[in-house]
């Protein structure tokens, strides 16, 4: 598969060099540090884009005790995971799992909380967190997705959860 990927005889999504790209958790570090964006010479206007991102910082061994005392406000993802693997809210970190997270490979992201919408289920309203998520391919949006959930992270487990659709208007 390797070599085929290599030769262009095979589209593999996501594409690795592009996920190294964009889809790396460690490049939140990076997008969210308004002052070295600047450093870097990003037009104002392109900085007040990436505000949205939640204050993300790499978790070392030397930083990890100064992150352990303001874990409260912070959510701790793996730097390669995917679908809400091993992601951590702060408030209910154990020790035990704070040692592997301090170890380094993971991010701290500040905590944001949320949308929630209000669903039907078996004819009593209930509310549901909400993400949206957009799906591109070649530089073209191809689908936007909502995912409704209850809990700390997204899942399809939950009662009315899983994925809604998004009305553009």
């Amino acid at each position: 598969l390797k070599a085929a990927y290599l030769d262009g005889a095979v589209v593999v999504t996501p594409n690795p060099h592009n996920h190294a790209i964009f889809a790396s958790k460690r490049n939140l570090t990076f997008l969210s540090d308004q002052a070295m964006l600047e450093a870097f010479g990003l037009s104002p206007e392109l900085r007040l884009r990436l505000t949205g991102i939640p204050r993300t910082t790499l978790i070392t061994p030397d930083n990890s005790d100064v992150a352990w005392q303001s874990r409260k406000d912070m959510f701790f993802k793996p730097l390669s995971g995917h679908g809400s693997k091993a992601v951590y809210r702060g408030d209910k970190v154990t020790k035990s799992v704070w040692a592997e997270i301090a170890r380094g490979g993971y991010v701290a992201q500040s905590f944001a909380a949320p949308g929630q919408r209000m669903i039907e289920i078996d004819g009593a309203p209930a509310p549901r967190k909400m993400d949206v998520r957009l799906y591109t391919y070649d530089g073209r949006m191809l689908l936007a997705a909502a995912r409704l959930y209850q809990g700390q992270t997204t899942n399809f487990r939950t009662p009315g959860g899983g994925f809604a659709p998004v009305l553009a208007v």
